[in-house]
């Protein structure tokens, strides 16, 4: 390729790069760690509508219009929607210990 020949790129699609089980629960587990809402808005909106998100909308008892706005990148889903969208697509959350830094100390245990 010379300079003068163009090079042709194409937009990064989240969506293009989800197609097993394993990608759809890393994505999550990063939008997780990151701590944004909106992060982790987005990305379950994604993995839903890649899923068919007239079927999680059945599955969860939600609308599918409702869905699609909590769940975009200017969504805010309340927590009952997400346990439910988690809940449809399969998976389920597990808490485990973070690593102890010296900002972030665990709060201590009242009697």
């Amino acid at each position: 390729m010379t300079f003068k020949e163009k090079l042709k790129t194409t937009r990064w699609k989240l969506e293009d790069h989800i197609n097993t089980d394993e990608e759809m629960i890393a994505y999550i587990e990063v939008a997780l760690e990151d701590n944004n809402p909106a992060f982790l808005a987005d990305v379950l909106g994604i993995i839903a509508k890649k899923r068919g998100m007239a079927k999680i909308a059945k599955a969860t008892g939600l609308t599918r219009e409702g869905l699609y706005k909590s769940l975009s990148a200017q969504g805010n889903p309340e927590l009952g929607t997400f346990l439910k969208v988690i809940s449809a697509l399969g998976l389920h959350l597990r808490v485990e210990a973070a690593p102890i830094t010296p900002a972030k100390q665990p709060l201590e245990a009242h009697p």
